[in-house]
């Protein structure tokens, strides 16, 4: 003769468990662990202005300011690695109020771009647009007077963006 089995819950224990879920292939797939993959990633690189520039990042082991003569080994590894964009944080040679040598024709990002491109010509390229390190004052973007305190023109920004 069998017991048969308790309808409350012991320890904890549901009394129904959720198979649907494992029940098919398709479905097991969408509830599994998230899986990363190289072609899930963005590579940041930080463009310093100058030549023979590699100088390491103390708060980020193992990555480095680059000047853009040597961005193209970087740039090759990364594609090689199957990752599928980089972004570049400039690193200006010049600052001032509102950030002019961000958009420079010689700047150092207008610079690495084509750079890249050429050394990796399927990599997607991405730029920041923050203005923090092209300031003098280190903002994001130019400052105003507003409601009687200094602070960021969001839109003095705008169009400089």
């Amino acid at each position: 003769m069998t017991t048969p089995l308790p309808r409350e819950p012991r320890a904890g224990l549901p009394v129904q468990r959720p198979r649907r879920l494992r029940a098919l292939l398709g479905l097991r797939a969408l509830v599994r662990e998230t899986v990363l993959d190289p072609a899930d990633f963005i590579y940041p690189i930080f463009v310093h202005h100058g030549q023979g520039v590699r100088a390491e990042i103390a708060s980020m082991p193992g990555q480095f300011q680059l000047s853009v003569e040597n961005l193209a080994p970087v740039v090759r590894e990364v594609s090689e690695l199957g990752i599928p964009a980089v972004i570049l944080f400039g690193i200006p040679d010049q600052k001032d109020a509102i950030g002019s040598s961000s958009w420079a024709e010689s700047g150092v990002i207008q610079r690495a771009i084509p750079a890249i491109k050429q050394a990796a010509p399927n990599l997607v390229v991405m730029t920041d647009l923050c203005f923090c390190e092209y300031t003098d004052h280190g903002h994001c973007g130019p400052l105003a007077q507003q409601q009687g305190r200094l602070d960021v023109d969001n839109d003095a920004t705008l169009p400089l963006l």
